[in-house]
């Protein structure tokens, strides 16, 4: 879930939480969802999947670190925030083009407010390019999501959705991933999920060379990676966007 731009007409208000398992939308241009709770929309307004690419692929060295994976090995992916399921979408189309056969990919991601999937269906038509993979999504996608959801998308493609507060469902994750998608809503609406005690945990939970990307670069979420231990890069973001972050755990 990410923002790039601000509602047209939205001025800046105080951030206040949503209620549990609440979240309401408006939709522009019939298909872009906007939170009004948080007051952002869930994805660039230019284009989400190219920025995807951009952004969370490119910065995490994907997919040519894909090709160093030999059969029945994984590459574990962990991101910030479910949203659309637009990364993960984007994520295993570019999967299924690049990853050499027998490996294995598993996208972790942790999300407070699930969307129905009626919702995930209406914002993921936007791209014809992901047409197989959100019909795939969308058909596996629970009713209520809650608790821990996980689905084998594919022989070699599993994914995993948790429920609930990010810091929570990370303190109770013992997995280790090789590339984390930081994609919650922007600093400025949601500081909860850029905080210092989440970077750390996300920093605890990377393997070793592992790395992170995030659209956001606040001075603030600098420097909470930097104390984490993450060593960080800045670089062009994307659409015009001054900078974005990413970098690795040493």
């Amino acid at each position: 879930m990410t923002t790039r731009a601000p509602h047209p007409t939205d001025a800046e208000v105080p951030f206040q939480m949503p209620a549990p398992d609440s979240q309401t939308l408006d939709w522009f241009d019939g298909d872009m969802p906007y939170s009004r709770e948080f007051g952002d929309h869930f994805y660039c307004r230019d284009d989400g999947r190219l920025e995807c690419g951009h952004v969370f692929l490119a910065g995490n060295g994907l997919p040519e670190r894909w090709a160093a994976l030999r059969p029945g090995e994984s590459f574990a992916i962990a991101e910030l925030g479910f949203g659309t399921g637009l990364n993960a979408t984007e994520t295993w189309r570019q999967w299924k083009a690049t990853a050499p056969a027998g490996a294995r990919l598993t996208f972790t991601s942790f999300e407070r407010f699930p969307m129905p999937a009626a919702a995930i269906d209406r914002a993921l038509a936007r791209w014809s390019e992901l047409d197989a993979e959100r019909r795939a999504l969308v058909a596996a996608w629970p009713e209520r999501p809650e608790g821990i959801v996980t689905r084998d998308l594919a022989p070699d493609v599993q994914l995993t959705v948790i429920c609930g507060a990010a810091l929570d469902s990370l303190a109770a994750q013992e997995t280790l991933f090789d590339a984390w998608y930081l994609d919650g809503f922007a600093p400025s609406r949601n500081p909860d999920m850029w905080s210092a005690e989440l970077m750390a945990a996300v920093h605890a939970h990377t393997q070793a060379g592992g790395r992170f990307a995030t659209y956001a670069a606040a001075g603030f979420v600098r420097r909470n990676l930097a104390a984490a231990g993450f060593h960080v890069e800045r670089r062009p973001g994307f659409a015009g966007k001054r900078e974005m972050l990413c970098g690795e755990r040493r």
